[in-house]
């Protein structure tokens, strides 16, 4: 099928394998026409997983790979001892061109170690980010890097910048994204020797919607469409966000439930209320793309379900189709290098 995008999906990885992630390729291949999927896993088990579901045969194969990557292990030396793994497998097909992306749940530190040794960078990428979309009260807005580089430079924030203004702009739609750093306050003069080293190369980036800095508590508002910071702070700020959001929705449940008369209201407000917590269902967005690697590696929750794994293979239709990396390399052709 021309223009079609094949996306290879770790069967064996995430607290649900195989069985949501299965049904995740499923659903996808019934829902998009121009993708087809390569199950990476223990061949047996995913047939079996398989067997239950009704699909077009030549949108779904199985590639075996019989060894597992756990989150216990070392991610580098797993990388390089488990050869066979469904990671190591699943990246070695994009990195010879079989698959245009690789989409897992499993092992954070084993999917980032094996984009870099495996899939490797774009010539002139210094670092490869995670760049995770979280749902604010406009929409959406990509924090780069979101944990896969806890100690960074100036450059490497730079590059984050300009890689997540083009993913926002061409994936998710947003026209001359406005990006922001993360400070402990708006003021230039403020922030850690990063922040402040970084601050004045993102101003001279030309084509760089740069608004300056934006404090945490502004970004739940929509303050910027691209968040940019370095791995530690961004994880930090998106397990934060996972864990308030979870408990608001606990408490709200809660509350609704006390009585008879909340009981009532609940039904009454249930269609606006469910409406509303599913904008801020960050799962409807996919996973993390690493931002930067000659292919497609997305890295989904380790307790994704099938709703997850299925618009993270879609979102890679939506990657392939924008030509995403060729613009990363043709920012990186007219960009002002920086020291």
């Amino acid at each position: 099928m021309q223009n079609e995008t094949v996306v290879a999906v770790d069967a064996m990885g995430g607290d649900n394998a195989p069985g949501e992630i299965v049904k995740g390729a499923v659903d996808a291949v019934n829902q998009c026409g121009n993708v087809k999927v390569m199950l990476v896993g223990q061949e047996k088990v995913v047939n079996e997983a398989l067997a239950q579901y009704k699909y077009n045969k030549d949108q779904i194969s199985v590639v075996n790979a019989q060894e597992i990557i756990t989150t216990e292990e070392t991610p580098v030396t797993a990388i390089r001892r488990k050869k066979d793994s469904s990671i190591v497998v699943g990246q070695k097909l994009v990195k010879d061109k079989k698959a245009d992306a690789f989409v897992s749940a499993g092992s954070t530190g084993a999917v980032l170690v094996g984009g870099t040794l495996v899939v490797g960078r774009i010539k002139g990428i210094e670092r490869t980010p995670l760049g995770t979309l979280i749902p604010t009260t406009d929409g959406v807005a990509l924090l780069v890097d979101s944990g896969a580089n806890v100690d960074t430079r100036p450059s490497h924030l730079v590059q984050f910048a300009r890689m997540g203004s083009i993913y926002m702009e061409n994936v998710v739609g947003i026209k001359n994204p406005r990006v922001a750093i993360v400070n402990v306050g708006v003021e230039e003069e403020k922030g850690n020797t990063l922040v402040k080293e970084t601050f004045p190369l993102l101003k001279e980036c030309a084509g760089l919607n740069f608004t300056g800095s934006i404090e945490a508590r502004e970004i739940p508002h929509g303050g910027a469409d691209v968040i940019v910071c370095d791995g530690f702070v961004g994880n930090v700020i998106l397990k934060l966000y996972e864990g308030v959001g979870g408990a608001l929705i606990s408490k709200v449940k809660q509350s609704l439930l006390t009585n008879l008369k909340t009981k009532i209201g609940a039904v009454l407000i249930k269609p606006a209320l469910k409406a509303t917590l599913k904008s801020f269902d960050a799962s409807q967005y996919g996973g993390a793309p690493m931002l930067g690697l000659n292919g497609l590696v997305v890295k989904t929750h380790g307790s994704a379900k099938a709703n997850e794994v299925c618009n993270s293979i879609i979102q890679c239709v939506t990657f392939k189709a924008q030509n995403i990396n060729e613009k990363i390399k043709e920012s990186l052709s007219t960009a002002k290098t920086v020291e």
